[in-house]
C-alpha cells in the first residue's frame, strides 16, 4: 500500500498527511503506515489515518491476530498501544491518539456507503483495499466513489483492488485520472499487489464533475486548510472550554495565548470541586445521544491521562440510576434495542449496582465503565501549564477588530492586548457580546444557577452515582448537588435551603445523610433564610442554548452573500480565523475535550472528529439555517 502512494517520500516535510482507507480489517495497513512514519526521519509532522470499517474486530480478536507479530520489536510497541487504546465498538467515529497526538487513527464504524459521506476530511492517499468481496463491491458503487472524490486533496493518489471496466469508468467519472496500464478485472480478484492508481484531476473541471451543482462541489472543501503559516492562536477564556481549546491546538503543534479576565483560571462555572462525565442512552440513538457518546469516549481518554499525571479525579465507572416505569426489564429492553456494547454501557439491577457503589441503591442503574469524575479547576490549571500555552490573567477583551487578515483583541480603552490570525472565543456569554460588536445576531442563550454541597468525613461510596442529583466520592468526603434555578449571574452566595435540598436528594439517591443532625427546626429556619450555611459548597451559573446543545465551530459571516444556500449549517461561509466554543451547560466536562478537537480540526484543516450531522447540531450558524427554513416554509 505504501509504495502505491509514493510513501514515505510524499509526506516528507509536510505539516500533516491524511490517509483514508476503506476496510480497517485487523489494522495491518494502519500499523504498516505508522511503522513507516516512525522509521522515517523526514516524516510529516502529523499523520492522520482515517479508516471506515463495517465489521470491526474486538480487542480480543485483535490481540489474538497480532500475537504472532508481537515478538518483533519494531511492531510490539505500536500493536500494544493500539490494543490499549481500542475503544468500545459503538457505531460512531472514534479518535485514537498515539505518539503524543502526532499519529491519529480516526476509526469510523459502520457501512461505507452510510459513513463515508458523513466524514469531513481532505485525504492525500485513498486506499480501497476492502477486507471482503462484499465490501469491495460496495466500494465500486458510484455513491461511494463520488464521496471518495469529494474527500480527495488535490494531487491525491488512490489504490484499490483490481476493478471491472464499469467500476473504472465510474471512478473516472468522479474526477480521477486512471493509470492507462491499469487492467480491468473482477472486483474479487487479485491480491494486495493488484491495484490501480489514480490522481485527483486539477480544478476547476473536476469539481464540476464531482457534483452536478457548483455549490455542492465546493461543500466538502468549505473548511479546507485555511490554517495560517504562523500556527499561533489566541483563546479568550480560561475555563474548561478555553483550556480544552488551548490543549487541542497545542496538540496540533500550535502556540497558544489564553486571555482570562479574572486574576486566575477557572473562576466561574469551571471552579466547582468536582464534576461528572459520562454518556447517555436514547431509544432512537439520535444526534443528542450520539454526540454525548462520542464526547464521553473522548473525555474518558483525556481525563484518564490527566488522573495518571496526578490531577484529582477517576475514570473507573459511573452509575446512573433509572427508576422509570417497568424497572429493570424496561432498561434491558432499551439497552438491547440500542445495541450498545458492554464496554460503553451496561444495565445493572439494584443489587448489582449497590455492590459496585458500596452502599444500598434504590433502583436499577446504567453503568458506564468509562465514566467518572474530575476536579475541573485542577484540570484547567494542569492543562494551561502545558508547554506551548501562555496564560495571561487580568486581561479582559472588550472588542475584536480584523485588519489584513489578523485579529486584534482590544481592551476597554481600545489598546491591543493580543493579535493572531486565529481566535477562539471560549468566554461563555461574553463571546456573544464580542460577536455583537462585529454585527452578529444573538444566539438564544440563558443561564441557570447551581449550588453544590460538600460533606467531609468517611463514607462508603466507591463510585459516582447520578440520577435525581448526584453524589461524587472525593478524598475525605462527598460532593452532592446540584440545584438548578433560572437566572442571570449575580453574587455567588450560598443558601441554606439549597444545601438542604441537595442533602435530601443525596439521601433519596444513596441512603446517605449528612451526619449533622438535621431536624425540622433547621428546615423551617431555612425557609425563612435562617442562619448561615454550615456546610461548604459553591455556587456557579451554567450557560445553555435553547436547544440544550453546545455551540462549537467556525463563526459564520454576520451577513450572508446573496443567493447563499442556507439549508445546512456546514454550507455557510465563515469569518476567517474566528471560532467559538461555549454554552456547554451542565455537561461541560463531558463535552469540552471533543468539541475542542472539532474547533482545532476546523482551524488546522485536518480531519474532523465528528460526523457532519453532529457538527451541524453544534454549529454556531444553526439558528440562521433554522430561520431560513422557517421563512421558506411560511412563504411556501
Amino acid at each position: 500500500m505504501l509504495a502505491a502512494h509514493g510513501l514515505p517520500t510524499r509526506w516528507a516535510g509536510r505539516e500533516h498527511f491524511v490517509v483514508l482507507e476503506l476496510g480497517f480489517g485487523l489494522g495491518h495497513g494502519f500499523l504498516a503506515c505508522w511503522q513507516s512514519w516512525r522509521q522515517d526521519p523526514a516524516r510529516c509532522g502529523r499523520l492522520f489515518y482515517v479508516s471506515v470499517e463495517p465489521h470491526p474486530p474486538s480487542r480480543e480478536a485483535l490481540a489474538q491476530a497480532h500475537a504472532a507479530v508481537a515478538p518483533h520489536e519494531s511492531l510490539h510497541a505500536p500493536v500494544q498501544a493500539m490494543l490499549q487504546a481500542w475503544p468500545p465498538l459503538t457505531p460512531n467515529l472514534h479518535r485514537l491518539c498515539f505518539e503524543d497526538g502526532r499519529v491519529q487513527l480516526l476509526l469510523a464504524l459502520g457501512e461505507v456507503a452510510d459513513v463515508l459521506p458523513a466524514l469531513q476530511l481532505q485525504a492525500d492517499a485513498l486506499c480501497l483495499m476492502g477486507s471482503s468481496p462484499s465490501l469491495q463491491a460496495a466500494q465500486a458503487e458510484k455513491r461511494v466513489l463520488k464521496a471518495l472524490a469529494a474527500r480527495a486533496a488535490l494531487g491525491a493518489t488512490l489504490s484499490a483492488w483490481r476493478m471491472p471496466a464499469d467500476g473504472q469508468a465510474q471512478l473516472a467519472s468522479t474526477g480521477f485520472v486512471l493509470d492507462p496500464t491499469t487492467p480491468a478485472a473482477p472486483v474479487h480478484a487479485g491480491n494486495g499487489e493488484d491495484s490501480i492508481s489514480a490522481e485527483d484531476s486539477p480544478p476547476p473541471l473536476t469539481q464540476a464533475r464531482w457534483a452536478p451543482r457548483a455549490t455542492q462541489a465546493t461543500t466538502p472543501r468549505r473548511y479546507r486548510s485555511a490554517a495560517p503559516a504562523k500556527r499561533q492562536a489566541v483563546v479568550v477564556g480560561a475555563g474548561l472550554a478555553g483550556a480544552a481549546a488551548a490543549q487541542a491546538l497545542v496538540q496540533a503543534g500550535w502556540q497558544v495565548t489564553v486571555l482570562e479576565r479574572h486574576a486566575a483560571a477557572a473562576q466561574e462555572a469551571s471552579g466547582n470541586p468536582a464534576g461528572l462525565f459520562h454518556g447517555t442512552v436514547n431509544a432512537d440513538d439520535g444526534p443528542y445521544a450520539r454526540l454525548f457518546r462520542a464526547a464521553a469516549l473522548q473525555a474518558t481518554a483525556t481525563y484518564a491521562q490527566a488522573v495518571a499525571q496526578g490531577v484529582p479525579g477517576a475514570a473507573q465507572g459511573l452509575l446512573r440510576l433509572d427508576a422509570r416505569s417497568g424497572g429493570l426489564p424496561a432498561l434491558q429492553t432499551l439497552w438491547q434495542r440500542a445495541g450498545l456494547p458492554a464496554g460503553y454501557v451496561q444495565v445493572l439491577g439494584a443489587e448489582a449496582a449497590s455492590a459496585l457503589a458500596g452502599l444500598a441503591l434504590p433502583a436499577p442503574a446504567w453503568f458506564y465503565p468509562g465514566g467518572g469524575w474530575m476536579d475541573p479547576a485542577a484540570w484547567v490549571r494542569h492543562t494551561l501549564q502545558q508547554p506551548g500555552i501562555t496564560l495571561r490573567t487580568g486581561a479582559e477583551v472588550a472588542s475584536l477588530a480584523r485588519h489584513d487578515g489578523v485579529w486584534a483583541l482590544l481592551d476597554a480603552a481600545g489598546a491591543v492586548q493580543a493579535q493572531a490570525h486565529t481566535v477562539v472565543l471560549a468566554n461563555a456569554a461574553s463571546a456573544q457580546r464580542l460577536l455583537a460588536g462585529l454585527g452578529h445576531p444573538p444566539w438564544p442563550l440563558r443561564h441557570t444557577r447551581g449550588q453544590v454541597t460538600q460533606l467531609e468525613g468517611p463514607h462508603p461510596l466507591r463510585l459516582p452515582v447520578a440520577g435525581d442529583g448526584y453524589a461524587i466520592p472525593l478524598p475525605g468526603g462527598v460532593l452532592c448537588g446540584a440545584t438548578r434555578e433560572a437566572g442571570e449571574p449575580g453574587v455567588p452566595t450560598l443558601r441554606l435551603k439549597d444545601h438542604l435540598h441537595n442533602l435530601q436528594r443525596l439521601q433519596r439517591l444513596t441512603g446517605m445523610n449528612s451526619g449533622h443532625g438535621l431536624d425540622d427546626g433547621a428546615r423551617t429556619s431555612a425557609e425563612h433564610e435562617g442562619p448561615p450555611p454550615t456546610w461548604p459548597g459553591r455556587t456557579g451559573w451554567r450557560l445553555h442554548s435553547d436547544d440544550r446543545l453546545p455551540i462549537a465551530g467556525a463563526v459564520p459571516l454576520a451577513e450572508m452573500p446573496t443567493h447563499q444556500r442556507l439549508d445546512q449549517p456546514r454550507l455557510l461561509p465563515r469569518e476567517e480565523g474566528l471560532f467559538v466554543l461555549t454554552a456547554l451547560g451542565a455537561r461541560g466536562l463531558t463535552l469540552a475535550p471533543l468539541l475542542a478537537q472539532l474547533v482545532a480540526a476546523q482551524a488546522t484543516g485536518t480531519p474532523w472528529p465528528l460526523e457532519h450531522d453532529l457538527a451541524d447540531a453544534v454549529d454556531p450558524g444553526r439558528w440562521q439555517v433554522r430561520a431560513a427554513r422557517h421563512a421558506a416554509s411560511s412563504t411556501g
